[in-house]
């Protein structure tokens, strides 16, 4: 079933990663990225830099490259961060963006 036209066209949808980078919403992105429904930024790989969207957020997926690497315990930050390997992220984020909830996808490159 194609997600798409239940996403409003203001939404970021991940469409493709690779190696490479990402393809979000028509745009083509060459490094780690934060994905917002929102909006995108360009992301250094540092969890930290997460923190000051702890607020706005229900959850941050963090895709953690080609496998899954786990993360060092992040609670103390007040981060709600689910780990899980790029792929896993890109899909999750595409679903529960469609679906409202207050999600960013954190994303290493593969």
């Amino acid at each position: 079933m194609d997600l798409t036209p239940l996403i409003a066209s203001d939404r970021m949808v991940i469409q493709a990663y690779g190696a490479d980078g990402f393809k979000i919403s028509g745009a083509s992105y060459d490094t780690h990225v934060i994905v917002f429904p929102d909006r995108v930024e360009t992301w250094s790989g540092d969890i930290a830099d997460l923190v000051p969207y702890k607020n706005e957020l229900d959850v941050i997926l963090y895709g953690s490259g080609k496998t899954l690497k786990q993360l060092l315990p992040v609670q103390k930050h007040g981060l709600h961060i689910e780990a899980m390997d790029t792929g896993a992220a890109c899909r999750t984020y595409n679903v529960l963006m469609a679906e409202g909830r207050r999600v960013a996808a954190a994303l290493l490159k593969p």
